[in-house]
């Protein structure tokens, strides 16, 4: 009765023996086969108001420079392209892009493409910046604008904010303690995200030692958020947070259904100041880091906040109205000089008034908008900052234009650092990462050594 078996078994084996002598017949590739770089004709993508720029675009296939391959280019203000086509042969593997110049500060934009012969289309977007020091912001400050900020901390800093806290197994280790805690962070509102800390001696957050707190609001939209022991690494407590309260620890397919309820929150309640959405979300990760600051293992004096796009703007905001706050890392802040289309110029996310955005569709009054928007804009937050600011963006960003950013950088008073790399978009390479980190050191160790 085990013959048939048995046969079967072997028959089975010889098989995946057989299977294993396939092999590859040829190499894994090391590089693109299309190789493409842009350069512009001034290194740093830097111009003077009237001085014309080009773009010069090498492309390889296999090696081979291209030649006779047309480039079909559209160049015109940052996130305003025109919609003719123009287009240049590739000449021994080179293609010349004249860009033109700007009279006024600001950016222009190049998206360029062309088909190779493996018959993929290739293309890529590039800017290049005209007296970007001198671009100033369209949104003026309101005369209550502190008042109205004070206010609203004041009132929200009277609710008690009743931590509640959930073990997270999967994110706590030998070295580390991850939980997941809700916060009371206003009279009407909830926020909760992942607190991670060096593991204590005992209790879930006592320690002998002390740690500077570290505070990461996040990006747009109402996706989960994760823990991180990136923070945690380099000796800090640190806190992930979620700005709508939805249930970071639902099965995702819950998770997807709860976070509906966040669907359009940027343009939600825009009709005044006082309900906007974004009012309590403000205050909110201020609150968020008075939690921080009121643990045990704080050292008292080091009280960082950081993130990119919205949570690039959430970290000006905190910084500015925190007066724990002590240093401000902001990555392509999002939120920033928000009426810039309605003067034919890149505004920030959600880009409001632009009309080829959905998130930034506006159903109300404009005027109406437009006012209570100066309360939220972070060029106005960046007008009070006044601690130390480290900023990183790119010019390929085509969500968190260049244009706003650089509005919010040059109303900052503090003392600032900048990294700016031309070619990154929204998302940072790993060097701007790392000097951010080395930044936070630096200002770390001179508060350790001089308390």
């Amino acid at each position: 009765m085990l013959k048939p078996f048995v046969f079967a078994l072997c028959l089975a084996a010889n098989f995946a023996a057989s299977a294993q002598q396939f092999q590859q017949e040829y190499g894994n590739a090391r590089k693109p086969f299309v190789e493409t770089v842009a350069t512009p004709n001034h290194a740093d993508s830097h111009y003077a108001l009237g001085q014309q720029a080009t773009l010069r675009l090498t492309a390889r296939e296999g090696g081979v420079p291209l030649q006779g391959t047309m480039v079909r280019y559209r160049v015109g203000p940052e996130m305003f392209l025109p919609e003719r086509v123009d287009s240049v042969a590739f000449v021994c593997g080179e293609a010349l892009i004249p860009l033109g110049t700007l009279t006024e500060p600001g950016f222009l934009a190049c998206h360029y493409e062309f088909r190779a012969a493996d018959g993929k289309t290739y293309k890529d977007l590039v800017k290049v910046a005209f007296a970007p020091e001198q671009i100033r912001t369209f949104t003026p400050m309101p005369s209550d604008f502190l008042q109205f900020w004070q206010k609203a901390l004041k009132d929200a800093r009277k609710v008690p904010l009743e931590p509640q806290y959930t073990d997270v197994p999967d994110a706590t280790n030998d070295q580390f303690v991850t939980k997941r805690v809700r916060l009371h962070v206003g009279p009407e509102k909830w926020m909760q995200g992942f607190l991670t800390y060096p593991k204590p001696t005992e209790g879930p957050t006592a320690n002998a030692r002390k740690y500077p707190v570290v505070l990461c609001p996040p990006g747009a939209g109402s996706q989960k958020i994760y823990p991180s022991d990136y923070y945690p690494r380099q000796d800090c407590i640190y806190l992930k947070i979620d700005i709508h309260d939805n249930d970071q620890l639902l099965p995702d397919e819950a998770y997807s259904q709860e976070r509906k309820k966040s669907d359009g929150y940027m343009s939600r309640g825009m009709d005044s100041p006082g309900s906007y959405y974004y009012k309590d979300v403000y205050v909110g990760c201020a609150r968020a880091l008075d939690f921080l600051c009121s643990l045990p293992g704080w050292d008292g004096r080091n009280a960082i906040v950081t993130g990119g796009s919205q949570g690039g703007a959430l970290t000006i905001v905190t910084a500015a109205l925190n007066e724990k706050a002590t240093l401000c890392a902001p990555f392509y802040p999002a939120l920033c000089d928000l009426t810039g289309f309605l003067h034919h110029r890149a505004g920030g996310w959600p880009k409001f008034f632009s009309g080829f955005y959905k998130d930034g569709q506006v159903s109300i009054d404009r005027q109406q908008a437009v006012s209570t928007l100066q309360y939220f804009d972070v060029v106005n937050f960046a007008r009070i900052l006044k601690v130390p600011t480290f900023m990183s963006w790119g010019y390929t960003d085509d969500t968190c234009s260049p244009t706003s950013v650089w509005a919010a950088w040059n109303e900052i008073a503090a003392p600032k650092e900048r990294d700016i790399t031309p070619s990154s978009g929204h998302w940072r390479f790993p060097s701007s990462q790392e000097k951010c980190l080395e930044w936070m050191k630096h200002h770390i160790n001179q508060t350790t050594d001089n308390p």
